[in-house]
Order: C-alpha cells, then structure tokens, then sequence
C-alpha cells in the first residue's frame, strides 16, 4: 500500500478544553498508567467498577479465536445499567424521548426499571429463557430500551434489526436467528413519512415456524393485520402484573446476535457476549465521552445499529446519565430541528456520525440561528472516515472538542479514540488505540510497517467485548477475522499510524462500504441485482460522497435480448432497494456489455472503482484478460 497523504501528516495535534480536563476522570499520569498496563490487568481494574453476583477465578483463558474473558464470573447487564442507577436515583431522568412530530416522553430510571422487568416477565411467561432468541424490529423509541434489557434480564439471546430493511433482508435474519418471540412497532416516521414496519415483518414472517409471539408496540395507531399469535405491548404490558428478577449469567453467555454485511450475499450473525460487551463499552463510554451522571447526553444513532447500543443502550446507560432519543430523522421538520433538541434538553454531550455533521453544514448558518449550543462540550463521532474540514466547522460552530473515533461491529467497541480531556486528537484522525487494547499496522505478509505508511490493521491481543462467533457458522468466523494473519484479528480495513501515534482508517480493503454510516456489504447488493430476470451478472462498488461518506454505484451486464437503457437501470435500481432497504438505493446504474475481468474470469471491482473515482485505472493491470471492457466502461460513465 502507498504511503499515506501528505495532508493527513500535516494535522496539527488538538488539545482538549481545560473544561474537559477539569473533569477527566483520572489524571494524566493515571491515564498513562492505564494505558501501559498488560490488557488483562487493566480489563480486570474497569471490570471492577461494574457490580457482580460472583467474581472470577481467571481473567482470561485462551487467545484470539477462541478466549473467555472474566472466567467464573456472574452478572447481569440490566442490573448495572438499569437497578443500580433506579436504587441510587430512582426520579433521575433516563430517558427524554423525542419524536418527529414533536411528541415527546420522559422516562425515570425507576419507571423504566419496573417495565423492563415487567417486560421480562412477560416474555418469560411466553416460553423465553435462557438462550432462546428474541428478534427486535423498531425504531428509536423507549420500547426498544425495555425490550432489550428485559432480554439481559432473563438471559434471552436478542437480535435487533434495522428498520430500514426491506422485508427480504429482515427474513434473512429471522431465519438465520429462528427466535422464538419478535417484538416490532406498528410503524415509524421518518421524513414526515409513516414506514409501516408490522406490514414489513408480515411479509418477512410467512413460514418461519419458529416464531411462536408478535408483540406489537402500537406507537403509530395504524391499521394493521393482527394474527392469532400477535399481541400490543401495552396489553401484555397491563396484564403482566410480576416483575422479573435479574438471572445471573455467566461473563461469556452470549447476548445478542448483530448482522453485519460480509464479502458474501449471506449476512454475518456476529454473536457477543452480554457481559463482556457491558464491560468494554462501560470502558469506551468512560474514555470516549467521559459520560458523568450530571450529563444530558444525546446519540443520534438509530437502534439497529451496534453505535446505539455501544453508546447509549448498554454503555450510555451504565453511567447513570440522561440520554435523549430521537425517532425519526434528525432534520426534519427542519434543518434546525437538532439544535432545537440541543437547547430545549441542555444537551451537553453529542455521539453521531461524520454524515450528520455534513448535513448539517450543508444546511447552512441560518439553521443555527436564535439557538443557544453554549452548553456543549463535546461532538464524538464514529462509523465513517472524517474529513478535516468537517472537524473544523464543528469545532467551530459548537464551540465544543471534537473527538472522531473508530472500531467495528465486530470489536463491539470504538476502540481508538481520545481520552476526552486527557489525550490529544487531529483533525479526522480517530485518536489512539483506548487502553487495554493492541493494534498494529501490518503488510501483506503480515509484517508491521513504519509510522506513515498505510497497510492492513489488526488487533493482536482478545478484549471482552470482541465477537465470538458467527451464528450457526463458526468456521466462518475463524475465515473471515483470522485467517488472513493468524494470531491477529484482521480489521480488512486500511490504515495508518502517525509519528505521533494519531490513527488515520482510509478505508476498507475489502467490497464492503459505509454508506451514511451503515456498513454495507456489495455482495449483498449484487444478490438483489442478480435476482431481476434482466440481469447476467452484476458488480457494486462505493464511490466517495461528500454528504453520505460512500455512495453505491451498480454495473450490470444485462441478459441476450434484455436491452439496456435509462428505464433498466431505474428498475435495477429500485430492485436493490426492495431487496436491502431505501437506504442502498445506488447514485448510479450502469448498463454494460461487459466488464474488466481476471483470467479466472472474476470481475475486478477495484478497476471500476479507478474509472469512477479518478477517470483512469491506476492500479495493476497484469491480471486484465479484456482491456478492451476499460474503454467499454469509461465510455458509459462519461455518458452519465
């Protein structure tokens, strides 16, 4: 890989406030401290402030691949997020729930509490235990909080899926997970839109013996097709009169199941352990945010994204501060619908992405106007690369430190950050790597390389909250992280250290893309494509956007006698949009004769991604068995 851009070298590094050094919650000696201890030394002192029904005998056993972490140990996710904060501060507020149309919910810590045991109960009497799996499809809204850790509470595996997904996508994973209960909303807003997920999730449903309850939160009032099997959260809610009490679970149980997209169309059941996960991101949420009990805290993310639980669900909440919710997008009525929601809530702290922040700049000053952003202190970001000009105009216009951050779905963590008032940032650097966790920038070899020049990242050493395996496919698990360079944990993204230790993440190194900040895997578009009876093959690669971070771009080879044509690539277009989901609609389709391919006959995307991006094939030609689909090609992008 070649060496990184001069530009990123040349960032200045930032220093945190002196207000937020005045509340850093160690000191920088301690910070220094913490970050040169061994990882299990220093996993074990976090775990510590966490409360357990029984301690472990061993930290850690075994090594990447294959570890348990906090051996011996019990405990409960929902205690720590939820009991300990409602028997401290019962009338502490947890929640401030916001949504679209202006209705808003104030949610204590001891309200919610007593309905997510409730809730507990509820699905216990409904056959759930320990183990079985409980699918989630909602929005951002309180149901999603207490139907979750009522999960934790009783051990049930859940599984939230994005909203967003078309009803093809969300049956992927109902039979993928097979859960016994699923818990959907009626409908959602988004854009001043209803989005009818209870019509999504009867199409998705249809043959999936496994599910034996629906749970309808009728947060809309729309008319929906109720079955024998199907019941409203507030009727289970006031005819369940017992309250739950929390089932000590093993550190290593598993939690939950994420989907996350791969290389292949079939999406990737990552499976995290439930108290491993409370461990890491308590710790990422301490660094990163320095989140305090005091704080009114705002995650823009959207549940069915592992952001929201690391930040606000699992890690947010195990910090006792007041969190806002918002359902819907954040824009609108209005561009200046988030900082009305910043004044209105004395919002002090911000987790969101680089694509927010760009469209909220895009806005325009005037959506600023009147509104009164002097109580934030902090703009934390992650999920996409940020560019500088982007930090600057935060910084600016918020007058707040900005701390861009990284890590995976599968890390269940944003592990390189600043240590918010202790460490220092650049300006869309993603800081450095958080204690007890060791990364190391290596060639295709596997061999580290020196500060300044990009290569493969990797992790080499296991920390609690990391994945541990793929549901129903350990072997692919195995493959797909630790295959590559064995004894690491590879990212598949490409990145680059600083002389000054500063992390720059370029991008992936693989067909997978964050568009807006969701992870999206190309061959799963491709499968939507490949679906249309029009189609013969069919290739989709990310193409830089300023807003959105990366854009989908479709090249197809239609079927002998299938034509081509501006009206194709509409259908083809929309094809991918009922097989994944509105938000992978693709900036482009293009109709081709052909494309560039190996002599194996594999089509080479990173060719098209040279034509798109720069209007030329920059990379190695050697493999090429048509030049001639290069001109093919360029002729049909220049065409528009």
């Amino acid at each position: 890989m070649d060496t990184a851009d001069a530009a990123l070298l040349g960032q200045a590094l930032v220093s945190p406030t002196d207000a937020l050094r005045r509340e850093a919650p160690v000191s920088p000696q301690e910070a220094e401290r913490l970050r040169s201890l061994p990882p299990t030394e220093y996993w074990a002192a976090i775990a510590g402030e966490l409360d357990w029904d029984t301690r472990w005998t061993q930290v850690l056993d075994g090594s990447l691949g294959d570890f348990r972490y906090f051996v011996g140990a019990r405990g409960n996710v929902s205690v720590n997020c939820l009991d300990r904060h409602a028997e401290a501060a019962p009338d502490k507020v947890a929640l401030h729930y916001e949504r679209e149309d202006g209705l808003s919910e104030t949610w204590t810590y001891r309200r919610l509490t007593i309905e997510t045991a409730r809730f507990a109960a509820a699905l216990q009497d409904m056959g759930v235990g320990k183990g079985d799996r409980v699918a989630l499809l909602l929005s951002n809204i309180p149901e999603a909080f207490i139907a979750i850790h009522a999960c934790y509470r009783i051990g049930a595996i859940y599984s939230v899926i994005f909203a967003g997904f078309s009803a093809s996508a969300v049956r992927d994973r109902l039979e993928d997970a097979q859960p016994k209960v699923v818990v959907v909303a009626d409908g959602l807003l988004r854009r001043g839109k209803v989005v009818p997920l209870k019509d999504t999730l009867d199409e998705a449903r249809r043959g999936i013996d496994s599910i034996k309850h629906v749970v309808v939160a009728t947060r809309l009032g729309l008319e929906v097709q109720w079955q024998p099997d199907e019941r409203r959260f507030d009727d289970v809610m006031t005819r369940t009169r017992r309250l739950a009490e929390p089932v000590m679970l093993d550190a290593n149980d598993p939690g939950f199941i994420i989907y996350t997209s791969g290389t292949t169309s079939k999406p990737k059941g990552l499976v995290h352990s439930g108290l491993g996960f409370l461990v890491g991101t308590y710790a990422n949420v301490k660094w990163s945010l320095n989140l305090r009990r005091d704080d009114v805290y705002w995650c823009t993310a959207d549940v069915g994204w592992l952001t929201f639980p690391i930040f606000a669900l699992v890690g947010g909440l195990a910090h006792g501060a007041t969190h806002v919710i918002y359902e819907g997008s954040i824009d609108t009525p209005t561009p200046s619908r988030p900082y009305e929601l910043i004044e209105k809530y004395s919002v002090n702290k911000v987790f969101t992405a680089p694509t927010a922040l760009r469209m909220l700049r895009r806005a325009g000053q005037d959506a600023l106007a009147g509104h009164d952003l002097s109580k934030v202190e902090l703009i934390a970001l992650v999920g996409e690369p940020l560019d500088p000009e982007t930090w600057h105009w935060t910084s600016e216009t918020f007058g707040a430190f900005v701390n861009n951050t990284y890590g995976q779905t599968e890390t269940g963590t944003a592990w390189a950050s600043s240590m918010v008032g202790l460490t220092s940032t650049k300006p869309g650097s993603c800081g450095e790597p958080l204690p007890g966790y060791r990364a190391e920038v290596v060639d295709e070899e596997g061999r580290p390389v020196p500060a300044g020049q990009l290569g493969y990242l990797t992790l080499t050493e296991p920390f609690p909250c990391l994945a541990r395996t793929v549901w129903n496919d350990p072997q692919r698990y195995f493959e797909t992280y630790f295959g590559e360079f064995p004894g690491r944990y590879a990212s598949a993204d490409a990145a680059m250290f600083d002389e000054d230790g500063q992390l720059w993440v370029t991008g992936r190194v693989d067909d997978v893309m964050n568009v807006s900040g969701h992870r999206i895997g190309t061959m799963e578009l491709e499968a939507a494509l490949i679906t249309h009876p029009a189609v013969s093959e069919a290739a989709v690669v990310a193409q830089p956007d300023d807003l959105r971070g990366a854009v989908p771009v479709a090249f197809v080879v239609p079927r002998a006698g299938a034509g081509g044509g501006a009206d194709l690539g509409s259908e083809l277009a929309e094809a991918i949009v009922t097989g994944v989901g509105k938000y992978a609609r693709p900036a482009a389709v293009y109709v081709v004769p052909t494309l560039p391919r190996t002599r194996s006959g594999k089509i080479m995307r990173r060719l098209l991604r040279d034509l798109l991006q720069h209007g030329e094939v920059r990379g190695d030609l050697s493999s090429l068995e048509n030049p001639d689909a290069l001109d093919v090609v360029q002729q049909h992008i220049r065409a528009g």
